[in-house]
């Protein structure tokens, strides 16, 4: 006979993590299944750190990050450990670039602080970065990094602590939903659920592909490097903000950084990489490509760095939808099923409240988050 919960969750990194912490919240009998060790490398949560942020180029992220950040806070109270590190943070890049312009544009809209530095002002605040003359900057004061793997465990941690069963090393073999429950195998176990969150990563365009949904989720391969300067003291995260440079134009990507902390090391990266159809495809070694790419950069605009060596590079996936934006939904056929998918590199900040936002529609079929940019619908008309 199978094991019985009132809601089964696929997939224990940032969003399935958060969404077991809010069933628990709610009172539900919550089973949270991992494929692979909590805390793993393959896929798309595990590390030191993500960017958080209120500056964004379009406003309906900037009100969820309104809604996220007094999450996180209240996260890290239960815990008793900090998870939010806010350094400032710092967007440039030439003048007419469409994310930055859109960035600017959200900020003025929005009620919060937020100041506009020439590239000489940028610079004296920051010595660390050199802005070309043309350049335009915003600095964003409570921008900063969510820690990344404390986040997710602790996410389980405080399931786990209120009675939520989580199983690692547990692949799902098969979902087969019924019309008001869930039926999930594994290649040792069966449960059922009256509710199903699928949070895969990845790997969920396969998983939903047997409950007949067939959603363009592109896993992306995307390498993080991590910098060691010999005189670290500037780019540790008392002394320098996160940082994203928007010149794709000039690049073959915006470029983004966060400042060591931890023994980190200065992380630097490409927003983006190339498309997989299959994560199990991807080579997990990171290439000296990669940086040799990122060097005229880091000459340009970060010239302390740019002959350090590299302390640590490693891959992390995305799952990219055409639009950029997340899904975060309930599946179009069975309304006790849970879809949050496709964060497209940009979605861990906003982890804890994509996980409540699940537990809302997968319990009470809607969220009072504004969830307009994540349909489905949008992909299957």
């Amino acid at each position: 006979m199978p094991q019985v919960f009132d809601a089964i969750v696929i997939g224990a990194g940032a969003m399935g993590s958060a969404a077991t912490y809010y069933l628990r919240q709610r009172g539900q009998r919550v089973l949270l299944l991992e494929q692979f060790a909590l805390d793993h490398r393959q896929g798309s949560s595990y590390g030191h750190s993500r960017i958080i942020r209120y500056a964004y180029d379009h406003p309906e992220y900037v009100e969820l990050a309104k809604d996220t950040f007094p999450l996180w806070f209240d996260v890290q109270d239960k815990l008793g450990e900090q998870l939010v590190v806010q350094t400032g943070g710092l967007d440039f890049g030439p003048p007419g670039e469409a994310s930055l312009e859109a960035t600017i544009a959200a900020m003025r809209a929005s009620g919060l602080p937020y100041e506009l530095l020439t590239p000489a002002e940028a610079s004296a605040r920051f010595p660390q970065f050199r802005l070309a003359d043309d350049f335009k900057a915003l600095y964003q004061p409570e921008s900063g990094f969510v820690k990344a793997s404390k986040a997710v465990l602790g996410h389980i941690n405080l399931a786990k602590a209120k009675g939520a069963v989580v199983k690692e090393g547990t692949a799902v073999t098969a979902i087969d939903v019924g019309s008001n429950s869930v039926a999930v195998s594994t290649a040792n176990e069966a449960y059922s659920a009256g509710r199903l969150i699928v949070t895969a990563g990845a790997w969920a365009k396969r998983l939903l592909q047997q409950t007949g949904l067939d959603l363009p989720l592109a896993p992306l391969r995307c390498q993080l490097n991590f910098m060691a300067p010999t005189e670290m003291a500037p780019y540790q995260a008392e002394n320098c903000p996160v940082w994203i440079a928007h010149v794709a134009g000039l690049f073959p990507e915006s470029i983004y950084g966060i400042p060591s902390h931890g023994g980190s090391g200065f992380k630097i990266a490409f927003h983006g990489g190339p498309a997989y159809p299959n994560p199990a495809e991807i080579s997990r070694e990171p290439d000296e490509e990669n940086v040799a790419a990122l060097r005229p950069f880091m000459r340009a605009h970060i010239p302390g760095i740019a002959g350090a060596p590299v302390r640590e590079s490693r891959i992390c996936l995305y799952t990219q939808t055409p639009d950029e934006h997340f899904i975060v939904d309930k599946h179009p056929e069975h309304a006790h099923v849970a879809i949050g998918a496709g964060f497209s590199g940009h979605g861990f900040k906003f982890s804890t409240t994509v996980g409540k936002m699940l537990c809302e529609i997968a319990l009470d079929g809607d969220t009072p988050h504004n969830d307009s940019l994540f349909k489905i619908a949008r992909f299957t008309g």
